[in-house]
């Protein structure tokens, strides 16, 4: 296994920061970046992180896709930006691309980012009643079935490419894993549902991103959920939750109901040995410098998370 971080395309104090923990492998999200699958823009990261010594692992950001998960006039012009992305990263050596489906066009949700926890630390959460009373979403009225179809329809064109190009496709949960957002069915779900879409298209490229939260608020004891999953599993993000799909909150990684040392023992049961990312990280005392972070990707919380990690994986080798 490889600790990685989530990185922007350039250098920034997360690149420092990751480098004083001894952080090799990089996960990059392109905020604020046009175009960004294009051949140049993904050459020019690459090569970036390569210069920072940085190998950069994992693609974790999506070109628009909305129109191909609801089936609409214009998708085919989407799915050929995805294998135009594929195509890329494979000529790059860029191995994994985390991906999502009926996240498209809702999105991941939370209805808190300021809950209390241990020494007033504040954490992420959802309480599914407040979603209850939002409008319906634009695309609501679309049915589970058209979304599968549309889904089948989706892996049919691109998982050829990405085999080809010698990419591993890692589909994220829904997140949260409930039915249904705001009128919009939601498919990836439960791990049942998860190996469904697997049987969609068999093919060793066309795998998971094993969200440990997600899989904790499915109710999923996550060890066997690990070995059950197997060789499918590209790429881990390493967090955990307490509570129900309806109603969980984030907890510090050393402080969820998952046992994470019988986790990372199932990664290396399988002979998992790609990235595995610290998630959803609680926002600590003085964290204020970097108000534009996103709710549960400041920094002080990873650094703890990757210390951690790191401990866990060393304690089973």
């Amino acid at each position: 296994m490889n600790p990685a971080v989530m990185l922007p395309p350039s250098p920034d104090r997360r690149w420092t920061l990751a480098k004083q923990l001894g952080v090799e492998s990089a996960v990059v999200r392109f905020w604020g970046v046009d175009d960004w699958w294009e051949y140049e823009t993904l050459l020019e990261t690459r090569n970036r992180f390569a210069d920072h010594g940085f190998s950069l692992d994992v693609v974790e950001d999506r070109p628009p896709m909305e129109r191909t998960v609801l089936g609409q006039e214009g998708r085919d012009e989407e799915i050929e930006t995805v294998k135009r992305l594929l195509r890329n990263m494979g000529r790059l050596g860029i191995d994994v691309y985390c991906w999502v489906w009926t996240e498209n066009p809702v999105g991941v949700l939370r209805t808190s980012d300021s809950i209390p926890d241990r020494g007033d630390s504040l954490v992420t959460g959802y309480d599914h009643e407040w979603m209850e009373r939002a409008e319906d979403h634009p695309a609501a009225g679309i049915t589970e079935e058209e979304l599968w179809d549309n889904l089948q329809y989706f892996l049919d064109e691109v998982v050829p490419v990405a085999e080809e190009a010698g990419v591993k496709m890692a589909l994220h949960p829904d997140d949260p894993p409930v039915e249904e957002l705001r009128g919009v069915p939601r498919l990836v779900t439960s791990l049942e549902r998860y190996e469904r879409v697997l049987e969609l298209h068999e093919s060793p490229n066309h795998g998971v991103t094993f969200c440990q939260g997600n899989f904790a608020a499915m109710g999923e004891d996550v060890p066997s959920a690990i070995r059950r999953l197997g060789e499918r599993i590209h790429f881990v993000h390493f967090r955990d939750v307490e509570g129900t799909p309806e109603s969980f909150v984030e907890t510090w990684h050393d402080d969820g109901p998952t046992d994470m040392a019988a986790a990372m023992e199932a990664y290396q049961d399988i002979g998992f040995d790609g990235a595995i990312r610290p998630d959803h990280v609680p926002k600590m005392l003085g964290e204020e410098d970097r108000a534009e972070a996103h709710a549960g990707y400041t920094d002080m919380g990873r650094l703890f998370a990757i210390g951690y990690m790191k401990g866990l994986i060393e304690r089973g080798q």
